[in-house]
């Protein structure tokens, strides 16, 4: 146990180490100057001197490595700086996003997994047309970018139907259109898993046991076929809550929703590194936490497959 929480950890610090790398590097090979960035955009008008003193302040005028290792030693004492837009703390700002984006995620997470396990057990029950239409609807939802859904949701439900909210109100109605953008094309590749897995499971020898034992149909689908087609779905859930977290950039924007996703839009657009770097470290963070939990969920569902790792 001692040497699997080792390894984890040391990943968990390479991974970080790399995301803060790519961001630094990123950053610095978008066009203009920093300072302009630091002191509110080109359009803030900035004199000469006030950006000098920006550069200094911040050590632009340092070579491109000692910048570098400056950063790396601010994050490593877990300083995420001042964001440059707001002059504002980067962990006080993200604490006041953080919990409309994990509402957001975690609603969505929930509905995609419920889409998923029908579309599955209905496709695993059907004739060899149904699966077949089946995985023609799994991948369509699949494919089906975040922007153009939300606008078509928002289209039929706000402007035809008049149900629910353009915006999100704060409310629950509010969340629901949000929710679905998000939730939509993650259960068209959960689905896809969980329907070949189902469809395997239910015709496995230990299913055929169960029925002999004189087990029913439902019987052998939620403890057997449903237990073991989760599993490679539980697996992606890590790649999931990622995956929710960079969809909700678009989700945020397009419904007007607060939260990280649009901190982020609007972060990368002024350059306002500290944010950036603060809430995609946060994002990598998430995952491997996330992916900490699947593995002892899926120590608990399936025991065989955890004796199978190198704990």
């Amino acid at each position: 146990m001692a040497s699997w929480l080792a390894r984890r950890v040391g990943a968990a610090a390479f991974l970080l180490w790399v995301v803060a790398t790519v961001i630094f590097i990123a950053i610095r090979m978008i066009p203009g100057d920093p300072a302009e960035a630091i002191m509110g955009g080109p359009g803030s008008q900035a004199s000469a001197e006030a950006l000098e003193t920006a550069r200094e302040q911040y050590h632009l005028n340092e070579p491109i490595l000692v910048q570098y290792v400056l950063y790396l030693g601010q994050l490593i004492t877990g300083d995420l700086g001042t964001s440059y837009a707001q002059q504002r703390p980067v962990a006080q700002i993200m604490a006041e996003m953080l919990p409309a984006t994990l509402q957001l995620t975690l609603i969505s997470l929930a509905i995609a997994w419920l889409i998923a396990f029908l579309m599955a057990a209905i496709a695993a029950r059907s004739s060899r047309l149904g699966q077949a239409m089946g995985t023609v609807i799994e991948v369509v939802a699949a494919a089906v970018p975040h922007f153009w859904l939300g606008a078509m949701l928002i289209i039929i439900f706000s402007t035809w139907l008049g149900w629910l909210p353009a915006v999100d109100t704060g409310t629950v109605q509010g969340i629901i259109l949000p929710a679905l953008t998000l939730a939509i094309p993650l259960a068209g590749f959960l689905a896809q898993l969980m329907r070949d897995s189902l469809v395997t499971a239910m015709s496995s020898p230990f299913a055929l046991a169960a029925r002999a034992r004189g087990a029913s149909e439902g019987q052998v689908f939620f403890r057997h076929g449903f237990r073991h087609a989760a599993l490679p779905a539980l697996n992606l859930t890590g790649w999931a809550v990622a995956t929710s977290i960079s969809g909700a950039v678009v989700v945020e924007e397009v419904f007007a929703r607060p939260g990280l996703g649009r901190s982020l839009l609007g972060a990368v657009l002024s350059r306002d590194m500290p944010m950036v770097t603060g809430i995609a470290l946060f994002s990598a963070l998430i995952y491997m936490v996330v992916m900490l939990l699947v593995e002892a969920v899926e120590a608990i569902i399936n025991p065989a497959a955890a004796r199978g790792h190198d704990v």
